[in-house]
């Protein structure tokens, strides 16, 4: 059976080899959490047994797995591990969790099911959870890795309390010696971030770290362009950026939409490269920002259908703000694309953020609702006109 038609672990497990949820998945699975774009699976057979009945079974490197598949809409990354084999080293220990999906149970090898339960309690009634979490970072656990889980840890579980400021910059102060991630594996990271509660908290992680500097200095300069606050309260491009995130809409199943997710975290990084023009602050800001935002999710690895969809947003990101007082001419193309009521999303958040309230989007909201009303009516041009009738 082809692993790629049907269940991974299921196909495993028929074929004679354990399959257990590890890492980030074993965890939201007892938490009740909504699952990461991709699954962390452990399993005994190794990559040889693998590609027996993976087809599309890939080598992302070890840094994050030692084998990788993309399903439709899932992403597997396999850790191979004898049955014989020592306890793996998770870079904290709230990651040692493993969940045998054959019976369903929970393996708890490091003690750690006080804390995770009392974490589930604290994430149910939304209380903040004081736990020295970052005092378990394991002494042979990978820098980067260790990096990158402690930014997810607190993008993801937004109860938890942030870690002091001497054990962020201890990070700051390995980075130069150590083997930069590759690409996927910072991919990883940003879907990670992007498909949790708080990606603001994982993000502050990694700027005060030194990790953005270094590998999305597109992202960290957002901290260098400077808003007027009578338009800008919350402050520069950057407080602004992480507000955004509080104003999406998750699913009924709790999930965030990646590409509006992704097109809040890049919308105004072109403030930084644009130039002034006579009164106009960040003058093209929006068009010079698609083509970083492209370039920059290129550079991880997404998909060209992707980027290209986040360069739409991007780039449009300003037009919503004057619907009512455009021409068709200048908008029917753009409404028209089935990304529009996402790049209105994006409207709606970065209204929101400013904090200068939703008039305008509730008007500009009413001018495309009219427009989609009148594109429906035979009787009407799309600008809202009777049309003769013979």
């Amino acid at each position: 059976m082809d692993a790629g038609k049907g269940n991974i672990a299921k196909t495993l497990q028929e074929s004679g080899y354990a399959a257990r949820l590890c890492s980030f998945s074993a965890l939201d699975s007892y938490l009740g959490l909504p699952s990461l774009p991709f699954t962390f699976l452990e399993t005994g057979a190794g990559i040889t047994e693998l590609a027996r009945f993976v087809e599309d079974l890939r080598f992302p490197g070890t840094d994050i797995a030692d084998g990788a598949s993309d399903t439709g809409d899932r992403r597997w990354y396999f850790r191979c591990r004898d049955e014989g084999e020592s306890e793996p080293n998770p870079s904290y220990n709230m990651l040692s969790l493993v969940q045998d999906l054959k019976d369903r149970r929970f393996i708890d090898s490091f003690g750690i099911y006080p804390q995770i339960r009392s974490l589930r309690k604290a994430l149910q009634k939304k209380e903040s959870f004081a736990s020295e979490w970052w005092e378990d970072l394991h002494p042979r656990a990978d820098y980067f890795q260790a990096l990158m889980d402690g930014a997810l840890i607190l993008a993801r579980y937004e109860v938890i309390d942030y870690p002091p400021r001497f054990f962020i910059e201890a990070f700051d102060q390995r980075m130069a010696g150590s083997l930069s991630p590759v690409p996927e594996t910072q991919q990883a990271l940003l879907l990670g971030l992007m498909s949790s509660p708080r990606p603001d908290r994982g993000l502050e992680f990694l700027k005060a770290s030194g990790f953005l500097e270094k590998f999305w200095p597109e992202i960290a300069r957002l901290d260098e362009a400077d808003h007027a606050k009578e338009f800008h309260p919350e402050g520069n491009a950057w407080n602004h950026t992480l507000e955004t995130f509080g104003y999406r809409k998750h699913n009924a199943a709790g999930e965030y939409d990646l590409r509006l997710s992704l097109a809040l975290l890049l919308h105004d990084i072109g403030k930084p490269l644009a130039p002034g023009s006579g009164g106009r602050r960040y003058d093209g800001h929006a068009e010079i920002g698609a083509r970083a935002a492209a370039r920059f999710l290129e550079r991880l690895g997404f998909s060209p259908g992707l980027a290209n969809d986040v360069f739409y947003l991007v780039k449009n990101h300003m037009l919503p703000a004057a619907l009512s007082r455009l021409p068709l001419l200048r908008t029917q193309e753009i409404m028209s694309s089935p990304l529009f009521p996402s790049l209105m999303e994006l409207y709606r958040c970065d209204e929101s953020s400013s904090f200068k309230g939703l008039e305008d989007y509730y008007e500009n909201s009413a001018a495309y609702k009219a427009w989609l009303r009148n594109k429906k009516n035979p009787f009407r041009s799309a600008d809202g006109k009777k049309l003769a009738q013979r």
